[in-house]
């Protein structure tokens, strides 16, 4: 029996189709609109700076002054430019999206190779399509090639404790957590061993003394390479680059909010990185929310030492992959609520471990719970759907942006301004607004008609297409079209 061509894209070819869509979600896009923020701007100033002083050390910033910061994002930035010659958006943001490929690629095959191949497959689809990995892989900066040199690193760590028992030590856990380190400080390598300590202590495999050593060890041969640029910027920026090297890399990690112009972090409360996860994550945190109604709490009538300890015990016996996974979200999250000074984009780390998670969490609702992964995929589709009407009615003049309503007067002006926009961009649409509109109308369509079907999986994937169809038509509306 012939199989149809998304079955065979799933079946032979995944690796290759999720690395094609993730470019197809990044690439056509990368080069038009001005630079979104005043880091993109940086970045890519002081990039331009490398190319055109041949200062690869410490280049300056925008303002005239040293750049002290790691300089692994503008390398890396300068040598997709210098074919060219100068910098521009589509060079500055394209190591981000090369960098969200690689990481797309690495998830799917390392979860892929250890667990049901199926929630690989599903988690690095949310991975794709939820807010905050996909605007970090259309950002010039050094969030998401951080990440990336993080989970390739605990990759090589968790394979060196499984298949070697940390026998020697792979050439690629230090080059990767050079990598780290030169892109965003000493917490590229405080990180990836905290995780792996905290992994082997709860293994219980190894001895305290082979524990610490493993750690020792590693550490100094990650830190060979960084030094080499450590060394050579303070000699070049003196008693200035080492202020700056402290605050940015130990200050910053402090609970105590920091009193110095070196910082340019907002502070914020504990509770911010929950909001910034759930937010980040979206649409489907709201999916793993919705999992929460109708959960049957049954009283054990066990004190709280006694479930904790049976809590602990069912940890302990996880397989390793999931326990490795456990272990890296947890102390991930904790390690960056710390910190007095936070931004969002300090937990994309922690995305590819709690995806896979929601995509065990989403397969056993869909078996199990199918009402659940109904009455979300209907939100979803009333939600685009509701959307596709209020472009429809501005395009044929029954409504006007001006009279959505808004919280803030100043809101309602950008509103407005940003609705008025995307309407006269429907009103007179170019051939790639045109295309991308039809497939997610048939999208949002499928979406519909699976509801009318028992293949609880099928909306699921339904769902997910509708979501990165969303994705792709913003894209082209608001970031192509207003450019």
């Amino acid at each position: 029996m012939r199989t149809s061509t998304l079955q065979y894209l799933y079946l032979q070819k995944p690796i290759s189709t999720a690395i094609i869509v993730c470019l197809i979600s990044t690439l056509p896009w990368l080069g038009v609109g001005g630079f979104s923020s005043q880091q993109e701007r940086q970045e890519a100033m002081i990039a331009s700076t490398i190319l055109k002083t041949g200062e690869w050390t410490l280049p300056q910033t925008e303002s005239g002054i040293p750049s002290y910061c790691p300089p692994m994002a503008q390398w890396v930035i300068a040598l997709c430019s210098y074919p060219q010659g100068e910098v521009n958006t589509f060079t500055a943001r394209l190591p981000s999206a090369l960098a969200f490929a690689i990481l797309i690629a690495a998830v799917l095959i390392f979860f892929g190779k250890r667990i049901r191949f199926q929630e690989a497959f599903i988690a690095t689809f949310l991975l794709l399509t939820c807010f905050e990995m996909h605007r970090a892989g259309m950002t010039a900066g050094s969030d998401m090639l951080f990440t990336m040199f993080l989970f390739l690193s605990f990759i090589q760590l968790y394979r060196w404790e499984n298949k070697l028992e940390l026998k020697g030590l792979p050439v690629l856990v230090p080059l990767l957590l050079s990598g780290a380190i030169l892109t965003k400080g000493v917490v590229g390598i405080i990180l990836p061993l905290f995780v792996f300590g905290v992994y082997l202590l709860i293994l219980r495999k190894y001895c305290m003394r082979k524990v610490l050593k493993t750690l020792l060890y590693t550490c100094v041969s990650s830190l060979f390479l960084p030094l080499l640029w450590y060394i050579s910027a303070w000699k070049e920026g003196g008693d200035a680059f080492l202020s700056a090297v402290w605050f940015e890399n130990i200050g910053r990690l402090s609970p105590v909010p920091l009193q110095d112009g070196y910082t340019t972090v907002p502070v914020h409360s504990f509770w911010y990185h929950f909001v910034t996860l759930f937010c980040g994550f979206f649409p489907w945190t709201l999916l793993a929310f919705f999992s929460l109604f109708g959960l049957e709490i049954k009283r054990s009538g066990k004190s709280v030492g006694e479930v904790a300890k049976t809590i602990w015990s069912q940890v302990c016996s996880l397989d390793k992959i999931k326990l490795f996974s456990l272990v890296a979200s947890v102390c991930i999250f904790v390690f960056y609520s710390i910190p007095a000074h936070k931004q969002s984009m300090d937990l994309l780390p922690v995305y590819p471990f709690i995806g896979l998670f929601l995509s065990q969490l989403f397969l056993y609702i869909t078996e199990h719970r199918s009402k659940v992964t109904r009455v979300f995929a209907t939100l979803v589709a009333i939600v685009v759907s509701l959307g596709v009407l209020l472009i429809a009615l501005f395009m044929v003049g029954a409504l006007n942006p001006a009279e959505i309503p808004a919280i803030h007067p100043e809101i309602a002006k950008i509103q407005a301004h940003a609705m008025h926009i995307i309407s006269q961009q429907f009103l007179s649409p170019s051939i790639v607004t045109i295309l991308l509109s039809l497939l997610l109308l048939a999208t949002l369509g499928t979406v519909y008609y699976q509801m009318f079907k028992r293949i609880n999986i099928k909306m699921l994937y339904a769902t997910i297409l509708l979501t990165f169809c969303v994705n792709l038509l913003y894209n082209a509306v608001v970031i192509y079209e207003t450019a």
